[in-house]
């Protein structure tokens, strides 16, 4: 491993070249024999039928993430793990890996409770500053992370900037690792084979794929690896434009706050496609699907995993709440898009 070093608040940019991204980082934890993650979840399908219906307007589909593309452990992403066990061992590899122990003040108990303390306050502190008028707003992981380590650069901590990058950058690579520790992830069934082939129809009509999802600053690289595992071979940026991803992380808003689906909405219009063109799939039907249909999207509810799914008949019902089609697995929405 390289020497550690004092890092630079502004790497020049030779070093900053030399630096890992994010996307390369994954790719190289990947490598690493010595690291094991937990494991995926094992898919429950719910109880429920498709619902299908050809819509030949839609030139645009965009996808949530967490428990519609990726299936991951307790069916959405926690910042704060509600079992403690399981938190505080995914804080005691995180401090193992980038070595945090060093700096931290010795004080009775397990490092990883220490660093647990740390955690919530300075969770506790960006949740306190993030709402403004947004009702429903959201915390970027890696801030939480930069809080962490500017605390211990303060007790001599050092961390190599040649590989990692600028603070900034460190911050969004533990926060990868940490969450990578905390969750299970994998991509649901034909994942893959599904947006590869909705890519080309798409294309066809001149449309195009994108994220509006909840998810943080390492979502769409999770979702790329997980996909490559499933032997993805369009290229990503091709598959789903960076333009089009909008993740809560970015926009400071959680669903089912608008603000995420007035977002793409805006991008989308600027190159010329209307909501009525746009179809958005996710699994939740008052976090997904009731904002889409206010704002004239069509919608469709992914019913494929009892632990991510959020409906029941009554809201099935409802005409504010009631999704376009429904899918039970993922192809399904290539008999939406013919």
């Amino acid at each position: 491993m390289p020497t550690a070093r004092r890092p630079r608040p502004d790497p020049s940019p030779r070093q900053a070249s030399m630096a890992l991204t994010l996307e390369e980082y994954a790719e190289h934890l990947e490598k690493r024999p010595d690291l094991a993650w937990p494991a995926p979840p094992e898919v429950q399908p719910a109880k429920a039928r498709p619902c299908l219906v050809e819509l030949p307007e839609v030139r645009v589909v965009t996808w949530s993430v967490y428990g519609t593309l990726l299936a991951i452990s307790g069916g959405e992403l926690y910042l704060q793990h509600p079992q403690k066990f399981i938190m505080e061992l995914a804080l005691d590899k995180t401090l193992q890996e980038f070595k945090m122990w060093k700096a931290m003040t010795r004080k009775p108990g397990h490092p990883a409770a220490q660093l647990h303390l740390m955690y919530n306050n300075a969770l506790n502190e960006l949740q306190f500053h993030a709402g403004g008028n947004e009702r429903h707003p959201e915390v970027d992981a890696a801030r939480i992370w930069e809080s962490i380590v500017k605390k211990l650069l303060s007790n001599e901590y050092v961390f190599d900037t040649a590989f990692y990058g600028s603070l900034d950058d460190y911050a969004r690579k533990i926060a990868y690792f940490f969450h990578a520790s905390l969750q299970g992830t994998a991509c649901y069934a034909h994942a893959a084979e599904t947006l590869q082939e909705l890519h080309r129809r798409l294309a066809r009509r001149g449309g195009c794929q994108g994220l509006l999802a909840d998810g943080q600053c390492f979502t769409a690289v999770q979702l790329h690896r997980a996909l490559l595992r499933q032997g993805l071979k369009t290229g990503w940026d091709a598959l789903i434009p960076p333009g089009f991803r909008v993740l809560s992380w970015e926009v400071r808003a959680r669903k089912p706050s608008e603000r995420l689906f007035r977002e793409m909405l805006r991008r989308l219009r600027e190159r010329g496609y209307e909501p009525r063109e746009v179809l958005h799939v996710g699994s939740h039907l008052l976090h997904d699907v009731a904002p889409a249909r206010k704002l004239g999207m069509r919608t469709a509810l992914f019913a494929g995993d009892k632990a991510s799914l959020h409906a029941n008949g009554e809201l099935l019902r409802q005409p504010q709440s009631r999704p376009d089609v429904l899918l039970t697995e993922l192809r399904q929405v290539l008999e939406v898009v013919a």
